[in-house]
């Protein structure tokens, strides 16, 4: 009977401590059992979007912004201008791997910055995951790597279309290596890292209208008035050599940019489609409205106005390509657009800086109205995804916060870069070059025999 009772006892005191287990491993943090039944699901169509959107940003640049800013110079610079876009592409793409992954969204770090630990991309395998924005999703980590890497390339090439037949090819390189390191991954951390500072302020930038696009259009800005005009600007004539080029360049980044915006939802799910549909629309507005300019203005509907109101609407409708709903996409690509008129025909001239293909009137100033505008457009009264509560006033507040620490950071970052540029390489051709053109200086090479 003794027995019977010890027996009866062991139990239920066993009984007691397997109920009590749970609780006390929760509290020491060993949950792995737990964590391994919820281990996020790695979904093979999301991935095979994630791969697809990254080779579509990739033709953004090459060939589709090649071919763009290509067309828009003059002839004797065409080769020249491929080239430095590539080539900072391309260093953009080494900078990218060795240390930038791991200082915009590698573990640890602060509110600019994020750590060290995988630098060389330490850790990462072909098991590893990222995170999306659905919880328990993830897609493989070196998609992720590769997706974002596009985003860097694509926005120091941006940079470039302000400074374009006038900068040396190595002044080229060396800025994109500085530039990359001090104004780029900061501020892609501070809005798309979990710890960044803007990203817990909750700021709105779907695709990069703050990191990709207000970035590049105020450095661009920045290293032209440092750089000084082109001979004979704005005297001599200096008109496209190839609108037709212009124009197929123009074609290849609006289809690129759907990987570039709808990829950026990191699902093949709904906010990938509104992404889809508001890059259509706001792009379609945005062509038709700068040409509606042109008329009011007294000048003919232009091709090249066709093709500059298109990549206005792209880049106004960037930062709310998940932000908003279809008519407000509409409306802010026809706002963006109109305004990127006036400030390439009619402000740049009276200011009178040589910003060669209006890297800042364009990417610049559509940026900024579409980072602001977001915080409209996002409202659920205006057909936004927003929530029912959704405060306008306090987030218009944080994006204007964003846009500002942006515009200062680039500006300061674009002055540091430049002059390192200009102490190791003297930054600008010299006259006969410039003269002869990029082409045969630079490279030895002509773009038409």
């Amino acid at each position: 009977m003794k027995q019977g009772l010890k027996t009866a006892a062991a139990l239920a005191a066993l009984g007691a401590l397997t109920v009590a287990l749970p609780a006390w491993a929760q509290d020491a943090g060993l949950q792995a059992p737990a964590a391994a039944a919820t281990a996020p699901t790695v979904n093979k169509g999301d991935t095979a979007w994630m791969m697809t959107s990254t080779v579509l940003v990739l033709m953004m640049i090459l060939p589709g912004l090649a071919l763009f800013y290509g067309g828009l110079t003059r002839a004797k610079n065409m080769l020249s201008t491929m080239t430095q876009i590539g080539a900072v592409a391309c260093l953009a793409m080494l900078i990218w791997v060795m240390y930038g992954y791991t200082l915009a969204f590698g573990d640890g770090g602060n509110d600019y910055v994020s750590g060290l630990g995988k630098a060389f991309l330490a850790g990462v395998t072909s098991e590893s995951t990222a995170a999306t924005f659905s919880a328990g999703v993830a897609i493989p980590e070196y998609v992720f790597i590769c997706f974002q890497m596009t985003f860097a390339a694509i926005t120091i090439a941006l940079v470039l279309g302000a400074v374009v037949e006038r900068l040396k090819f190595s002044a080229a390189m060396v800025f994109a290596a500085v530039w990359l390191t001090i104004v780029y991954l900061p501020i892609a951390h501070m809005v798309w890292a979990s710890g960044g500072l803007f990203f817990k302020m909750g700021a709105l930038d779907f695709a990069g209208g703050t990191v990709v696009h207000i970035n590049a259009g105020v450095s661009a800005l920045v290293a032209a008035l440092i750089l000084g005009k082109r001979l004979g600007y704005p005297t001599d004539y200096m008109p496209p050599h190839s609108l037709t080029l212009t124009g197929v360049g123009t074609g290849l980044l609006w289809v690129g940019w759907f990987g570039f915006n709808a990829g950026s939802a990191l699902e093949a799910n709904g906010s990938a489609a509104l992404a889809m549909i508001n890059t259509f629309v706001a792009t379609a507005s945005a062509a038709l409205f700068w040409m509606l300019a042109e008329r009011v203005n007294g000048h003919k509907g232009s091709a090249l106005g066709f093709c500059s109101g298109i990549v206005a609407g792209l880049v106004a409708v960037t930062p709310a390509a998940g932000n908003s709903g279809p008519f407000g996409a509409i409306v802010l690509g026809a706002i963006a657009s109109v305004a990127c008129f006036y400030m390439v025909t009619y402000v740049k001239p009276k200011l009178g800086y040589d910003d060669s293909l209006d890297a800042f009137g364009i990417h610049g100033i559509g940026g900024m109205i579409g980072a602001i505008g977001t915080a409209v457009v996002y409202a659920p009264s205006l057909g936004g995804p927003g929530k029912p509560d959704y405060a306008m006033g306090g987030q218009l507040v944080t994006q204007l916060l964003a846009t500002a620490t942006t515009i200062v950071w680039a500006a300061i970052g674009t002055v540091i870069a430049i002059f390192i540029a200009k102490a190791l390489t003297g930054l600008r051709v010299s006259t006969e070059v410039e003269r002869e053109g990029l082409d045969v200086g630079e490279h030895g090479e002509r773009a038409y025999n």
